[in-house]
């Protein structure tokens, strides 16, 4: 087997077959280019996301940048903002990002099973010979037209097959299929396995089950919560490529998108009310006819007060090394506002503000240190939202009437 490893931010050669090189261009994992001097060396370049896929008979690994701790944290944020930051998952972050996840999924599933399965009513409909619970009349009529047996009733069973422990199970065997997963963890988590064998597998192509946080669960929350990014990364949605790939991948554009939307979403409410509203719809002619969709609007009083998107970094398409800068000047334009908000991750591009010519319109670039404890990024968050919600028409008016003021009479 092949085994490509390259740095989120990196680019290497490797020589691979013509069916290896075409099955990885296709996947969307990374992005391969044959190159132009050798028929068999090929260029590959990561497309934002990391962790370890299989492709075919090559197994690609992308090495993040960021510490997987930080990683974990921005995903588990963006789940639970209320909840994810006073909770530890014990990560090994010497041993790579997959044997990590791993140790610690199976780690917090052997200790909420310490004190055995969680048990929970389930609503069951099925034919009996048995009346228990009610009878389904209709569908007695329906299916059976008058005959006494089999009777079709609905009832509740106290059961371990519930969606708590369906999540496990469905964590767990995704995990078991991923590359990378060291020894000791396969074991460890095809025991686990074991153990819930009387839960119910998930069908492949089917979600989660939605589980609502209680007394009951609460010592299955942070598990739950683990179980919920392993199936996030490793479902195959994760892909917009033509050929499948098997394996565990975070997008980290998408990642670092939703933790700023949330964590700027929550900040706001909590210091200075209002409505923040993602993905807000708005067009850019009086035609109504060019759409956009800014990360973050935030309105007070029905009325626009502030726009931001997040970037994990700089867009630069070809002929246009500006193109963050010119799509949110059409955002203030469109929603009258007179500063505009651009959130980086630090190291992608420096933090700076302009003032666009003959507008007068700002556009402040922040830059989010995401090397830093999980307090400190949200304490960055906090400064960037004091901006945000700074109202720049007053403070011009502020200084206005200042240089007044100093004027001699």
């Amino acid at each position: 087997m092949n085994r490509v490893e390259v740095a989120e931010t990196g680019q290497i050669l490797v020589r691979l077959a013509p069916e290896q090189g075409r099955r990885l261009a296709g996947s969307g994992v990374v992005e391969a280019r044959l190159s132009p001097y050798e028929t068999d060396l090929w260029e590959i370049t990561p497309r934002g996301k990391v962790g370890v896929a299989l492709v075919g008979d090559v197994e690609v690994w992308v090495i993040p940048k960021l510490a997987i701790d930080r990683l974990l944290f921005l995903v588990g944020y963006t789940a639970d903002p209320k909840g994810w930051r006073d909770e530890t998952v014990l990560l090994d972050v010497r041993t790579g990002l997959i044997p990590a996840v791993a140790q610690a999924l199976w780690r917090q599933t052997e200790r909420v099973l310490r004190q055995g399965l969680l048990q929970g009513y389930r609503t069951v409909e099925e034919s009996s010979y048995v009346l228990r619970g009610r009878l389904r009349e209709g569908d007695q009529l329906r299916w059976h037209h008058g005959r006494v047996i089999p009777i079709e009733i609905r009832h509740d069973d106290f059961t371990v097959d519930i969606p708590e422990n369906q999540i496990l199970l469905a964590a767990i065997t995704r995990l078991l299929t991923v590359p990378r997963v060291d020894g000791e963890s396969r074991r460890r988590l095809a025991a686990l396995r074991r153990r819930l064998a009387e839960v119910t597998s998930l069908v492949r192509g089917t979600k989660l089950p939605a589980w609502q946080p209680s007394r009951l669960n609460t010592r299955y929350h942070t598990a739950l919560r683990l179980s919920e990014i392993v199936w996030r990364a490793t479902s195959p949605e994760h892909s917009p490529g033509a050929v499948a790939a098997n394996g565990f991948l975070f997008d980290l554009p998408k990642i670092f998108e939703d933790f700023v939307t949330v964590a700027v979403s929550e900040e706001l409410h909590a210091q200075y009310g209002g409505a923040a509203y993602p993905q807000y719809e708005c067009h850019l002619d009086e035609a109504l006819a060019v759409r956009m969709r800014p990360d973050l609007v935030w309105e007070m009083h029905g009325r626009p007060q502030a726009v931001a998107d997040a970037k994990y970094k700089q867009e630069k398409p070809g002929g246009y090394p500006d193109a963050d800068l010119y799509q949110m000047l059409a955002y203030c334009t469109a929603l009258r506002l007179p500063r505009g908000h651009l959130i980086y991750a630090k190291g992608n591009v420096h933090a700076a503000t302009h003032v666009v010519q003959h507008a007068g319109i700002e556009i402040v670039c922040h830059a989010l240190d995401l090397t830093e404890p999980p307090e400190v990024i949200l304490s960055q968050v906090s400064r960037i939202v004091a901006e945000l919600a700074a109202n720049p028409q007053a403070t011009r008016r502020e200084v206005r009437m200042a240089g007044k003021a100093s004027l001699p009479a």
